[in-house]
C-alpha cells in the first residue's frame, strides 16, 4: 500500500520540455514511473523524450487520463500553472520549484480550497513523492531505499534521503517531501492522517525544521489521532536567531520556532525525537524491530 501515489498513478509533467524538467522526467521514467505526458503551451502536438506535449493540463488528462502533476515551472509562472491544474481537477500536484513567491503560493492554495479541494497540491519548494517500487514523482532519487512499511513526511529534501538511505533495509511505504516554504499545500498532519489511516504503514518518521509552529501542531494532532509509532528529527538546534536557515520559512523569533520548543511539544505527545538524523534511523529501527 501507499499514500496518494501508487503503481497506477499516471504522471504528467508541467515544463517537462525544460532543463530540469526534461532531467527528471529521464530519472521518473527510469524509476518505472507511468509518466504519460507533458505540457507547454507553446510546444503542443510535439513529442519530447518519447512522450506527447499537450497544450494544456485538461487536454493532456483528456488523452492520457493522468491524475498526477508534477510541475517544473519557473517561479514567476508557476502560480498560473497550478490554478490550470486545479481546473483541469487533476487529484495530485506536486509543485517542485524553490523561490515561488509566498503570496503567488497563497493564491493558488485558496484558489483549490474555493475549488472544493479537489486537487491535492505537495509543496512548492519540495522533492516531491515517492512510493518506493510502485511509482515517484519529483526528484527524490529512486534507488536509495526499498519498498517497506515506514512513512515517511518531511520539510527536507536532503534529510527526507538519509532517513531512505539509512533505513533502506526496512523500506517504505511512501515518503512525502512537504517543502519549508511559509506556505505549502500538504501539511505534516495531513500525512500522518493518511499514514494512520493506511493499512500498508505500521509506523511514521515525521522530520521538521526551526520556524513557524507546524510541528507543535503535528504534536496536539498526533495526541488526539495517531495511534501508529511516530518517531521525529527537528532540523536547527544550533540556528542562531532571527536568521533564516536554507528554507525560507527556517527562521525563529524569540522562543518560537525553536527547534528544543518543538523536540519538547513532540515528546509531551509520547513521540520519539533523535538528536541527529542517524539518531533518529536508529529509534526507527527499534521501533519497526518490537513490532
Amino acid at each position: 500500500m501507499a499514500i496518494w501515489l501508487t503503481a497506477d498513478s499516471k504522471i504528467i509533467v508541467q515544463g517537462m520540455t525544460g532543463g530540469e524538467g526534461t532531467k527528471h522526467t529521464r530519472r521518473m521514467l527510469a524509476s518505472g514511473a507511468k509518466v504519460v505526458g507533458g505540457v507547454n503551451a507553446r510546444k503542443a502536438g510535439t513529442v519530447h523524450e518519447g512522450l506527447p506535449v499537450f497544450g494544456t493540463v485538461a487536454e493532456a488528462i483528456s488523452s492520457t487520463g493522468a491524475d498526477v502533476s508534477v510541475v517544473f515551472v519557473p517561479p514567476a509562472f508557476t502560480k498560473d500553472a497550478v490554478k490550470e491544474a486545479i481546473d483541469a481537477e487533476i487529484p495530485l500536484c506536486v509543485v517542485i520549484t524553490e523561490g515561488v513567491p509566498v503570496h503567488d503560493t497563497t493564491e493558488f492554495w485558496a484558489y483549490a480550497v474555493a475549488k472544493g479541494n479537489k486537487t491535492r497540491i505537495i509543496g512548492p519548494n519540495c522533492p516531491g513523492i515517492a512510493s518506493p517500487g510502485a511509482s515517484n514523482a519529483g526528484i527524490i532519487p529512486a534507488d536509495i531505499t526499498t519498498p517497506g512499511r515506514i512513512g515517511l513526511v518531511s520539510k527536507s529534501g536532503t534529510l527526507t534521503y538519509q532517513l531512505m538511505y539509512e533505513l533502506r533495509d526496512i523500506g517504505f511505504s511512501t515518503a512525502v517531501g512537504i517543502g519549508g516554504d511559509p506556505v505549502i499545500g500538504t501539511t505534516h498532519i495531513d500525512a500522518l492522517q493518511a499514514f494512520q489511516d493506511d493499512p500498508g504503514t505500521d509506523a511514521i518518521v515525521m522530520i521538521g525544521e526551526i520556524g513557524g509552529d507546524a510541528e507543535e501542531r503535528a504534536a496536539a494532532y498526533i495526541e488526539q489521532h495517531v495511534t501508529k509509532p511516530v518517531v521525529a528529527y527537528v532540523a536547527g538546534f544550533t540556528a542562531p536567531e532571527g536568521k533564516t536557515m536554507g528554507h525560507a520559512g527556517a527562521i525563529v523569533s524569540g522562543s518560537a520556532g525553536t527547534a528544543q520548543a518543538k523536540k519538547e511539544a513532540l515528546e509531551k505527545v509520547g513521540v520519539r525525537v533523535g538528536k541527529t538524523p542517524s539518531e533518529t534511523a536508529r529509534l526507527m529501527r527499534e521501533v519497526m524491530q518490537s513490532r
